[in-house]
């Protein structure tokens, strides 16, 4: 029995710091503020620590050997707890500002809203406006899932219309500086900032269809403006806080669906926890069960339907743009 009892808790202690270690050293690696071979040799020397620990706990000094790296890693973390958010940096023009907003009365108006010409993900032209909208008149809500890692992996927009056509539409971003880039493993340690942003269709929809050509589907939701309109109202209080306090971007915890998921529970506490969230390519299926598109077609029925890039290519990015790939995507009850 005593046997027993050694050698599961040796097995859980191995685990326990083999993952401590993965982490220290990924940590250390992507925040130290040194050059590349100061990071190597602390994150290096990290590494080394972990195995000389694993190896230990086979000795009769384990205990010891544990100690130590309790202290090591201790120091770690202590010094991970002190990395904040910046909120000022040499931000990608793209992500420059965060949008804020203000209501007054049923009046919603909103600052820096981004409205971009884009003609390559590199050529672009700079635009930031600040608009308007009265809450009576919103009608609709609508979902786009971005394609640009294969099935699995999209990035989400929401997009909020009123009556006359007009739409803005949010995106939950990576806040990169000039020269940075989107790291799947990177952003896991603090790496980058949040950004809200929110910005014409032709803008944020447009330079994902046309200017990267990614494949983007557009799914109608059936939502009573009165959620659609508490949903808005969520992006906005979560944009104004951001603004008052950066936050870290997080690959898997604080991303582009998490986030607006955390937003629907926040007024609407029966939406269930769900693998899709995270693997959000399925998101479209995880809605269909919810009740909250168009229940007469599949989904495979409504993501043919609703995708949008061959006619947004063909078309191009017009003033009519946010009409166009409307035309033939089915609303619930329709």
């Amino acid at each position: 029995m005593f046997r027993l009892i050694k050698g599961i808790f040796t097995s859980a202690a191995i685990i326990a710091v083999a993952l401590a270690t993965v982490w220290a050293v990924m940590a250390l690696w992507y925040r130290l503020p040194f050059e590349t071979l100061g990071r190597g040799a602390l994150a290096g020397g990290f590494a080394l620590l972990g195995f000389v620990v694993i190896a230990g706990l086979f000795r009769r000094r384990a205990l010891r050997a544990l100690s130590t790296f309790a202290l090591a890693l201790a120091a770690v973390i202590l010094w991970w707890s002190t990395l904040t958010p910046p909120a000022d940096r040499n931000w990608s023009p793209d992500v420059a500002r965060q949008v804020t907003g203000t209501v007054a009365g049923d009046i919603l108006t909103l600052e820096n809203v981004r409205n971009f010409a884009w003609n390559t993900p590199e050529d672009f032209t700079e635009a930031w406006e600040t608009r308007s909208y009265d809450l009576t008149k919103l009608q609709s809500t609508d979902l786009f899932m971005s394609y640009w890692a294969g099935p699995q992996m999209a990035h989400m927009i929401v997009s909020f219309g009123f009556e006359g056509g007009e739409q803005i539409a949010w995106s939950v971003e990576v806040r990169r500086q000039i020269g940075g880039g989107f790291s799947p493993i990177a952003d896991l340690f603090k790496s980058n900032t949040l950004v809200l942003i929110a910005a014409d269709e032709r803008d944020l929809v447009g330079t994902r269809t046309n200017a990267r050509g990614e494949d983007v589907q557009l799914f109608r939701i059936g939502v009573s403006p009165d959620t659609g309109r508490e949903l808005l109202m969520k992006y906005v209080e979560t944009a104004n806080s951001l603004a008052a306090q950066p936050q870290w971007y997080n690959s898997l915890t604080t991303n582009c669906t998490t986030v607006v998921m955390t937003l629907i529970r926040s007024f609407a506490d029966d939406v269930p926890l769900d693998w899709r969230v995270l693997a959000n390519g399925y998101l479209p299926e995880f809605a269909w069960e919810q009740g909250v598109l168009d229940q007469s077609r599949s989904v495979e029925d409504l993501r043919a339907l609703g995708s949008i890039t061959p006619i947004a290519q063909a078309h191009g990015v017009d003033p009519g743009y946010s009409a166009m790939i409307r035309e033939g995507v089915p609303s619930p009850g329709q």
